[in-house]
């Protein structure tokens, strides 16, 4: 890949550089010989790699076999040969005006007869091997052939391009992957290279040709080559900024296409069809035909293949076919759901009950083929019916056409008049009651039939019904005895209004239809009627035995005549509707049809567990922090309506009840469901159970079991459970075949002998749900059974165990809850080698069962409608997508719950959600290159357990396991795939200092990662587009940021070399250097990465595709004014120090980040630990670059282009700088400041010495910070000295820059010579001064005091002279500052380097000093203005106001949070 950069730029800037610049002019003859020179640079190229391999197989030389050395010695052999051959054929091509070095070797090799067709021949057989690699790379199913045969030619052949190893063979994808990904990077490469060559290449070389010409004589300091021509130093401080974007935009532009690609696959897959309320009600009819289609198992089991259209429709029949098995089906499954959001207090009871949907289906409305829809759609809609009606003025047809304008109007209309007709029915049951109902029915059914309802009947006095039979269902309802006398009344005015008002004129026919068998002879007055319904036996109420199903219906029709207002806002959580809307429209997407429970792939779940929150203790909820917030308060201000959905659920009025009963166990859980706790985690992957269970319950229930509901079932439990084998048990059994869930807690046996309460709430969670196992490592010890030596030693056993089921309850014993131990294994020793999470997944893989096992971290949750969907998925296993190979690994997304915490969680969560969503969407396909990453992806478990294991767990190299499980897989012809209609949620940082030793994390992974020989043996045995995607994906993302810091690096050092040796003064009018367009158009892409560019495009997109775009673009602009940009500024930091120094000194390590989410304030010092080697010294580092270049280069450049060339640079020092000043809570809160400045000061005077941790003492954690350098190879010593000379640039360039010496016209290299002997002076004064203190401080006092104080007016007579004499100015003293002091650091690092020779040379303490010296100096320059802004509050109220913005839109009172409980403080303080 390097090398094809590297030719392209060569090509590049010859056309550019010859002729017109224009793109036709390759043609010409002369420019095309130039351009064929890049055949000899990809020779020496070739070389250069093929001495690399062997340095870096070097030292694996002793377990080589013959045929790999001789293979890397002929590799050598061979490049060497090109390098030779090439060049010399190439020199005789030229007939007239060869270039230079082609008249060199003319001149070495005799100037015989040009000829250029031997250099032709030489490149044909040059290139020879590389056509058969394009024609193989056509073919990939040849490639596969050949890498997987025997055949001793094939070996052979295969021997010169890789070595024969067991790994890596055969990953070649099907050739229409092939097609789709080669296009990808074709036209990236094409984009990319344009853009290149006509924005910075092309416009540059004119300008740099002119400043070649212009001969500069005067400089301003003392030039070492004078004579050379061509100013080439210019040229390299012009070219090399935009050579370093050229290699590092290649990302931008895969941001870009990642983005556009990304989102049209996104499209493709129907993500964000159903994305608000409003668009789930008006797809909820075909919602139950998904339901069938996708989470009930086909009775028959052939499928028809899919069409073209199907991808693009996905039609359900909004009425099944099968009705009567199908809505019972939809409203178990629905009903799960909705109870399930009840439980986690998402909706209160009343959205509860409007968006449930009958359980016990009604075998009546079925007959008339009417769909129970859930209140919530049909809710308002009978009041409005009503009055529609009431207005209708005998016009039949019109109100019919408006009612079934609205289908849920009608569907409401006819369930309403279908239940009334059947309770009155069911109620009524006296015989002379019966035929007068009974004939009221018929002859209204009849007026319906005919059409002619509202021209014979009288509406108006609908209403008056209406009111009766809401009186009479609400007596239903409440069942009293004492309510029998107002029923009858009750049933008596109901029959008047429908006969007197409504029927008036056809009272007649309806009275004389009472038979005469009561006694009564003729017409009767009408009074006589009213003892209708009086007598005893007339009427059913009250309603004994009251059924489970009655109840429901008489809860629906007065759900259904009641709700006034509309439903629009139900269900008002937002996460319940995200929730919901994910849910509905994944059933819309293309999914496997799901199998019967019995026949489905088992799987497992795997949980690591060290030693986070299990579940919060009452304590942790109410101990205040320093700011006075409890976590039960944060909770309370942050889901306030689920706070008051579970006061509701528990039946409290407020928290004071609630804290005043015995158990408070449903408060803890509450609170631990909402952190990132073990329990919540638990309850999620046991929701795959509950799935499974009722999955069970509906492949194996008959018609009259499907009829009662899961609900009877779960009831009836109890009754049956005597009797022989229930139902349920069967259910349960099924599910527990096919599920299994361990938890990892590595350190289980130890809390458990400590008594430690974390053990015992993971026993309780092993009771709360009896399938749950956990596996752990017991250390025993155990004595030697050899009885000559009595040893002591420990034995470390694998075990796994279970929850104990408590005896017979007959028995007098008390009821333990213990755990019993099910498997326990012997270990040779102990478990934990490696990096610990990889380890203890490694120890308990084998205590899983089935075929798939799913990774699931300690801050992950799951919800109840996502589980239904695990058979679909876990079916993925037995398809081959790419016609090649089974999948080995499900990828699936995720949702980050944490985002509404802070406005950092925000921006983390919005940055992780578009790489799991979009990023890995275009990973799987169609780059192919998805590997795993951690969190909720499905293994194939018998693929892995059989190729070493889901993580890998070598200390260091292997510190973020995730995804070497991936490489593993990919380089064992696996095949990763991602899917998006099934999601996990998961939790993130939150707060600045965790995010960033996230980061940090990370950017050490990939550093190791970048070293590891699984991404050296991807990148050979890739082709070369599908190593593209996987180089830009993993490693390159690092690399390209790095690249980005450097090139602000490189552009600001050579700015520093024209303005102190005065060439840009010498230049100024000349183009390149006055108004250079490639050059502010290279710092603008480089801004564009600083920024978070790379990241916003992607997330943008998602949000936009799954929630619309006006919303994207109001988050991103919020983002914006929430300061996302200093944020990811900020982060680019992180990742680029911890990336570089892995890459130079390697030895990462694990950074446990804590995840606690009440935010707090950090501390100064803590601050300065974090941040002053990775942000800190980098920022003033580069602040002095721009002062210098500001001071020097004023005289003779206009303000403006100075500000829009480094507007972007003085951005990336104040972020680097104040950042963390700004993202913390209470930041600028005086008295906080006041603290954390005697913090530091204490922090900073403190000695270390062994035992004192680096928090306590700056001297202990200064030498803990040097620790990389102890480990580091030679390479890495040499690079870090090679680099920290770059700080002596400063004292070199800005000594002729003083008002002294330039009154000297000599700019000799004395001067220079004097600067240092001053430094050594100054150094010498100090270390005499340390010394003497030590000496002569106790005995000789006045004397060692009169010393220092001549030492100081000595130094004060020195500077009034220099002042008065050679009038020395402000200006000078600042420049010598800043001369002098990047000189100093540039030893202290060269010091800290060579530490051992330091040290035998009796300088460390020197050393120490004087760095203690720099840091309290770079202490100071931080602490200045953060106190200085700290004295107006208003600054306090804006950090406040942009850190939390996201809470205060929730009503979090931020202003008492972070204020504190000044009440409960002050009365702590009397205390």
């Amino acid at each position: 890949m390097w090398s094809f950069f590297i030719l392209c730029l060569q090509a590049m800037i010859i056309v550019a550089w010859n002729g017109s610049g224009k793109l036709s002019a390759i043609f010409s003859g002369d420019v095309f010989k130039k351009v064929l020179s890049v055949f000899i640079t990809a020779a020496i190229l070739k070389l250069g790699q093929a001495i690399l391999d062997v340095i870096l197989s070097w030292k694996a030389r002793q377990i080589m076999s013959f045929h790999v050395k001789l293979r890397y010695i002929l590799k050598v052999v061979s490049a060497a040969a090109w390098v030779v051959v090439l060049p010399v054929t190439y020199a005789y091509t030229w007939k007239e005006n060869p270039p230079g070095f082609a008249q060199t070797i003319k001149g070495w090799f005799g100037n015989s007869s040009s000829s250029s067709s031997l250099f032709v021949l030489a490149v044909v057989i040059y290139l020879a091997p590389n056509m058969l690699a394009a024609l193989l790379f056509l073919f990939p199913f040849i490639r596969r052939f050949l890498e997987r045969s025997d055949y001793r030619i094939v070996m052979f052949m295969m021997w010169w391009s890789q070595p024969r190893l067991y790994v890596g063979r055969g990953m070649h994808e099907s050739t229409i992957s092939l097609f789709k990904y080669t296009m990808f990077w074709v036209l990236l490469i094409v984009t990319k290279l344009a853009f290149s060559y006509y924005i910075e290449i092309k416009p540059l070389v004119d300008p740099t040709k002119a400043i070649m010409d212009v001969h500069i004589t005067a400089f301003q300091w003392h030039e070492f080559f004078p004579q050379a021509k061509n100013n080439i130093g210019v040229v390299i401080a012009l070219w090399a900024p935009i050579i370093l974007v050229y290699f590092m935009d290649a990302q931008i532009w895969y941001a870009i296409f990642s983005t556009l690609f990304g989102g049209i696959y996104g499209a493709f897959r129907r993500l964000g069809e159903i994305r608000t309320l409003g668009m789930l009600r008006s797809r909820f009819q075909s919602l139950p035909g998904a339901f069938n289609a996708c989470l009930i198992p086909d009775e028959k089991s052939e499928r028809k293949k899919k069409s073209l259209k199907a991808r693009f429709s996905r039609n359900f029949n909004e009425n099944p076919p099968n009705k009567d098995t199908e809505a019972p089906r939809f409203a178990q499954l629905w009903n799960k759901i909705i109870s399930s959001f009840r439980e986690e207090d998402l909706i209160s009871n009343r959205e509860m009950d409007l968006l449930l949907v009958p359980y016990w289906a009604d075998r009546d409305l079925g007959v008339l083929g009417l769909t129970q829809w859930p209140p919530f759609l049909l809710a308002s809609k009978i009041p409005i019916a009503l009055d529609m009606a009431k207005d209708s003025n005998g016009k039949d047809k019109e109100l019919k056409k408006r009612i079934e304008a609205d289908n849920y109007m009608s569907c409401a209309v006819c369930e309403c008049y279908a239940s009334f007709k059947n309770i009155i029915k069911f109620l009524v049951q006296g015989r002379p009651e019966t035929e007068v109902i009974d004939s009221i029915f018929v002859d209204v059914e009849n007026h319906i039939k005919q059409g002619d309802l509202i021209k014979d009947y009288k509406m108006s006095a609908l209403p008056l019904l209406y009111d009766h039979l809401v009186k009479l269902i609400k007596c239903l309802v409440d069942n009293r005895p004492e309510d029998r006398d107002q029923v009858v009344i009750l049933f008596q005015d109901m029959l008047e209004v429908v006969t007197r008002d409504i029927m008036e004129d056809q009272i007649s026919s309806l009275v004389d239809s009472i038979p005469d068998g009561s006694g009564y002879e003729g017409m009767k007055p009408l009074e006589q009627q009213y003892q209708l319904f009086a007598s005893a036996g007339a009427i059913k109420f009250p309603i004994e035995p009251e059924t489970e199903a009655w109840k429901e219906k008489i809860k629906r029709l007065y759900l259904l005549l009641t709700t006034k207002e509309s439903a629009m806002d139900v269900p008002s959580n937002l996460e319940a509707r995200r929730r919901i809307s994910f849910f509905s429209n994944s059933l819309f997407m293309d999914m496997p049809a799901a199998p019967k429970v019995r026949n489905m792939l088992s799987f497992s779940v795997l949980t690591p567990y060290y030693t986070e929150e299990v579940l919060f203790s009452l304590h942790d909820l109410e101990e205040p922090n320093e700011d006075g917030v409890s976590i039960l308060f944060y909770l309370q201000k942050i889901f306030p309506d689920e706070w008051n959905h579970f006061l509701e659920r528990v039946n409290c009025t407020g928290e004071e009840e609630l804290k005043e009963r015995d158990d408070l166990e449903e408060l803890r859980l509450w609170a631990s469901y909402r952190g990132q706790t073990l329990t919540r985690t638990v309850r999620g992957m046991m929701y795959y159970r509950h799935a499974l269970e009722l999955q069970a319950f509906l492949d194996i229930a008959k018609h009259e079991d499907l009829m009662e509901g899961y609900k009877a079932i779960e009831l009836n439990t109890e009754d049956q459970s005597k009797g022989g084998s229930s139902l349920l048990a069967e259910c349960q059994a099924v599910a527990d075949m096919k599920f299994t869930y361990v938890v990892s807690c590595q350190q289980y046996g130890i809390h458990k002998r400590s008594g430690d309460l974390r053990a015992q709430d993971i026993l309780r969670l092993m009771t709360t749900y009896p399938s749950l196992r956990v596996a752990y490592i017991d250390e025993v010890e155990e004595t030697n059974p050899d009885k000559s030596k009595k040893v002591i030693q420990k034995v470390y056993y694998s075990s796994l165990v279970k929850a104990a089921l408590p005896k017979s309850i007959d028995s007098s014993e008390p009821v333990q809850n213990l755990d019993q131990v099910i498997y326990r294994i012997k270990l040779p020793g102990p478990a934990i080698l490696g990096e610990g999470k990889p380890e203890n997944q490694n120890h308990a893989i084998i205590f899983t069962r089935g075929e798939g096992l799913q990774t699931i971290d300690m801050n992950q949750d799951n919800y109840m409608e996502e589980a239904l969907k695990m058979r679909n998925l876990l079916q993925e296993f037995l398809k081959k997508p790419d016609g090649v190979r089974h999948p080995s690994i499900l990828g699936l997304r995720e949702h980050i719950f944490t985002g509404s915490v802070s406005s950092l969680a925000w921006f983390m969560s919005n940055q992780e959600t578009s790489f799991v969503t979009i990023g890995q969407r275009l990973l799987a396909n169609p780059l192919k290159v998805r590997f795993h990453y951690g969190h909720p992806d499905v293994f194939d478990r018998l693929f892995h357990l059989t190729r070493g294991g889901v993580s890998k767990a070598s200390k260091v190299i292997n510190l973020s396991e995730d995804i070497f499980a991936g490489f593993n897989s990919t380089l064992r012809e696996g095949n990763v795939t991602h899917h998006e209609y099934i999601q996990v949620g998961k939790g993130r940082d939150v707060g600045l200092n965790q995010i960033s030793m996230f980061e940090a994390k990370i950017a050490n992974g990939n550093g190791e990662q970048t070293l590891s020989r699984d991404i050296y043996r991807l990148g050979h045995r890739f082709d070369f587009f599908r190593m593209l995607s996987c180089y830009f994906t993993t490693v390159g993302f690092y690399f390209s940021t790095l690249i980005t810091v450097l090139t602000v690096y490189v552009f600001l050092y050579g700015r520093l070399y024209l303005v102190l040796s005065g060439l840009e003064e010498g230049l100024s009018t000349q183009k390149a250097i006055r108004d250079n367009k490639p050059l502010q158009v290279a710092l603008a892409s480089q801004s564009f990465v600083q920024i978070g560019f790379l990241m916003a495009l992607p997330m943008l997109m998602e949000i936009g595709l799954e929630r619309g775009f006006r919303t994207a673009l109001s988050e991103f602009l919020l983002m914006q004014l929430q300061l996302a940009p200093v944020f990811f500024t900020f982060s680019l930091g992180t990742k680029t120090h911890y990336y570089g120094r892995t890459l130079l000194h390697g030895g990462a390590k694990y950074r446990s980040t804590g995840r606690g989410f009440v935010v707090f304030h950090a501390k100064f010092a803590d601050n300065y630990r974090l941040y002053s080697r990775s942000h800190f010294v980098k920022g003033i580092e580069m602040m002095i670059l721009l002062v210098v270049y500001q001071i020097f280069g004023q005289p003779y450049r206009s303000a403006v282009a100075y500000v829009l060339i480094t507007i972007s640079m003085w951005f990336m020092v104040g972020t680097w700088l104040f950042a963390p000043f700004l993202f913390n809570p209470s930041g600028f809160e005086w008295q906080k400041i006041v603290d954390d400045w005697s913090d530091w000061n204490k922090w900073i005077s403190n000695r270390g010495g062994i035992g004192v941790p680096p928090e306590k003492s700056w001297e202990s954690w200064w030498e803990e910070e040097q620790e990389h350098l102890r480990h580091s190879g030679k390479r890495g010593i040499v690079a870090e000295i090679l680099l920290s000379l770059r700080f002596f640039i400063y004292q070199y360039g800005l000594v002729y820059h003083l008002t002294i010496t330039k009154k000297m016209k000599d700019r000799s290299f004395l001067i220079y010579g004097i600067s240092w002997l001053v430094i050594l002076l100054i150094l010498f004064v100090m270390k005499t001064v340390s010394v003497g203190r030590r000496k002569f401080s106790a005995n000789f006092q006045l004397v060692f005091r009169l010393i220092k104080g001549m030492i100081f007016l000595t130094f004060v007579s020195i500077l009034v002279t220099l002042i008065a004499l050679p009038h020395m100015t402000v200006q000078d003293v600042i420049v010598c500052i800043l001369a002098f002091m990047p000189t100093g650091w540039g030893m202290l690092l060269i010091a800290q380097a060579c530490k051992p020779v330091v040290q035998r040379a009796g300088f460390w303490g020197s050393v120490r000093t004087l760095a203690r010296g720099y840091e309290i100096v770079m202490g100071l320059l931080l602490f200045t203005p953060v106190a200085f802004l700290a004295w107006f509050p208003f600054v306090s109220e804006f950090q406040t106001r942009m850190l939390f913005n996201q809470a205060f839109s929730r009503g979090l009172q931020i202003s008492r949070i972070l204020g504190g409980h000044r009440k409960d403080r002050s009365s702590r303080n009397k205390e």
